[in-house]
């Protein structure tokens, strides 16, 4: 959770209301601990084959003919054929995404301002101290089957608590996701691309909302440099008619704690990442102008054949960015939704500059009419 104060040092501890954990004292000393010397718990988690993103062409010998633009009526990517069934990178990407993923979550306005908590679930003793509490401490407990299309996560918010006390394990919310057993089977996906690496962009169905309807795109990118770290970037979009609106943002930066489990691990103060949404956002100096990298690509054709596509290895994509266009987030995020100037398409875009002139970027392109034509995952540098 973030503190407005940085005088504050509250530690947030977990722990499964029907599991035996140790004694609050042991509690407190692992928590004072962690502290004292930031000590941190680290799994080791086996080898993948296949890690990161599809080999392709260099900069050099890519011609001009088969480079895509930001500028969506400029963008024209070549790609392979799609497959209408999973492709041979998903027994990759099942060992990959699969895990005990633990870390924070927050929400932001379209803006990008962090929304504080409810007042109902945050402790009395912040609001005494005026500390404002922008985090949900998350449990994200994710599985593929290696050798079907299927694939599900439940993400799990837990109250704030004040302190390091063993019964502070409360769970306020899960939401479970699930991408059905066979292609086009599961009306709970609109479509689902994936890489071998463990990234997957998925559009959930439009709900119908009060007078207006949302639909959530959501990107989960997993750091080039470290497998086992990874953020989910949420775009949550209203749909005017065929125009589309960016209404609100999710974010949950997360850690890899170890095999599938439903949940049922304990993480607590051993977790090796912090709050983040009142921290320094992302400077938009750092990532304007011309970037370039090799890209994966899946096109949808509007149809329920080929929901679930295998983000394949395409050219190169390259970028132009402005600052007016970039919606700026902490752990060095952002996101953008620009439509063409021809208003032809619609680029939802999210990044996440993981090194000094290194990001790994996310896109969805709609058509005029609201309908998803394209993702694609690209590894930028500047050009």
């Amino acid at each position: 959770m973030a503190f407005a104060s940085s005088s504050s040092v509250i530690c947030q501890n977990r722990a499964l209301s029907s599991s035996v954990v140790s004694s609050p004292g042991l509690l407190h000393h692992r928590c004072f601990s962690r502290l004292q010397s930031q000590r941190i718990l680290h799994c080791n988690r086996p080898l993948s084959s296949n890690i990161g993103i599809n080999a392709a062409p260099s900069l050099s010998s890519a011609p001009s003919s088969v480079v895509a633009k930001t500028a969506l009526s400029d963008a024209h990517v070549q790609s392979q054929s799609s497959s209408s069934a999973p492709g041979s990178g998903w027994s990759d990407f099942a060992k990959n995404v699969s895990g005990e993923w633990d870390g924070y979550g927050a929400e932001f306005s379209s803006g990008g301002t962090p929304i504080e908590l409810p007042e109902f679930v945050v402790p009395d003793a912040y609001r005494e101290w005026e500390v404002k509490v922008f985090d949900w401490q998350t449990q994200c407990p994710t599985l593929a089957e290696p050798e079907k299309p299927s694939f599900m996560y439940k993400t799990i918010k837990l109250l704030p608590t004040v302190g390091c006390e063993a019964d502070a394990a409360t769970r306020y919310s899960i939401d479970e996701r699930n991408v059905g057993n066979g292609i086009g089977s599961n009306d709970e996906v609109t479509a689902f691309a994936y890489q071998r690496s463990g990234c997957y962009v998925v559009l959930w169905p439009v709900k119908v909302v009060g007078s207006y309807k949302l639909m959530e795109l959501e990107h989960c990118l997993v750091s080039p440099q470290d497998r086992e770290s990874r953020v989910r970037v949420v775009q949550v979009v209203r749909v005017e008619g065929t125009r589309l609106v960016l209404q609100s943002i999710k974010v949950f930066c997360e850690q890899w704690y170890g095999p599938f489990r439903n949940g049922e691990q304990l993480g607590g103060c051993a977790i090796r990442d912090s709050s983040f949404a009142s921290t320094a956002a992302l400077k938009a100096s750092e990532v304007v102008g011309s970037w370039q990298g090799p890209v994966s690509v899946a096109r949808f054709d509007g149809s329920q054949i080929n929901v679930i596509q295998e983000l394949l290895a395409d050219n190169v994509q390259k970028s132009v960015r402005t600052e007016s266009e970039l919606k700026v987030l902490p752990k060095q995020l952002w996101c953008s939704l620009k439509e063409s100037e021809d208003s032809e398409a619609t680029c939802c875009e999210v990044g996440w500059l993981f090194d000094h002139g290194h990001a790994i970027t996310s896109r969805c392109i709609f058509s005029s009419s609201a309908k998803l034509k394209e993702i694609s995952i690209a590894n930028e540098t500047p050009a």
